[in-house]
């Protein structure tokens, strides 16, 4: 049976363009350049996805023709928080569609004595807590390190129904710890795959995607 995700997932259209470019950047021979081409085109469509989900109010304007247009607005301000390193690879993806979006920053690592996520970074704009705050990250592999940034951005006050993970690639057992714990949120992601292997990485996924992005791979 295929997976179902559950409600919290907002899985993006399955079309042939979305196929062929994260088949481009899953390919282990695609060069970097291109590999950033592609990645940067799937992340502008989460981007637009992710902003499909937050909130609207009426608004009407008056065009050229002097007549009058009833249409909508964003209700509220954004800003997005890239887990580091692999998720500052998104952050222009949203300043192209949000011009002059502030952007918070958090560096989570695994703690060698507990094999736990641990934060060792965060600088959020003064008022994150009043907006509503795009997640960045492009993997979503066991969860551990996305929990972590959103129990971080709890503490700052931020709403969990305020913010949304947007992600690439993930699989079934990374979206059920975070939808476990934090069942209010939202997750937009490109991609569902198979499941962990036994090294707990992505698979089929496409490696480490901050090194292939940054050029720290070789």
């Amino acid at each position: 049976m295929a997976y179902q995700p559950p409600k919290q997932v907002i899985l993006l259209p399955q079309t042939q363009q979305l196929k062929a470019c994260t088949t481009i950047i899953r390919d282990k021979n695609t060069q970097r350049a291109d590999f950033i081409f592609y990645s940067d085109r799937i992340i502008r469509i989460l981007v637009e996805e992710g902003l499909n989900h937050l909130p609207v109010v009426e608004k009407t304007v008056v065009t050229p023709t002097g007549r009058e247009f009833q249409g909508i607005d964003f209700q509220g301000r954004i800003c997005g928080v890239s887990i580091m390193r692999a998720g500052e690879s998104m952050e222009q993806g949203l300043r192209e569609v949000c011009r002059s979006v502030r952007i918070g920053k958090i560096l989570i690592q695994r703690d060698e004595e507990t094999a736990l996520p641990k934060l060792y970074y965060a600088k959020f704009p003064p008022d994150i807590a009043s907006r509503y705050c795009l997640l960045l990250d492009p993997m979503l592999a066991t969860g551990g390190s996305a929990i972590k940034a959103i129990e971080t951005l709890l503490d700052y006050g931020v709403a969990e129904e305020r913010i949304l993970f947007l992600n690439l690639i993930s699989c079934p057992e990374g979206i059920a710890a975070v939808v476990a714990k934090f069942p209010l949120m939202k997750i937009v992601t490109a991609e569902i795959d198979a499941g962990l292997d036994e090294k707990l990485y992505i698979n089929p996924g496409l490696g480490d995607f901050g090194c292939r992005y940054f050029g720290t791979d070789k």
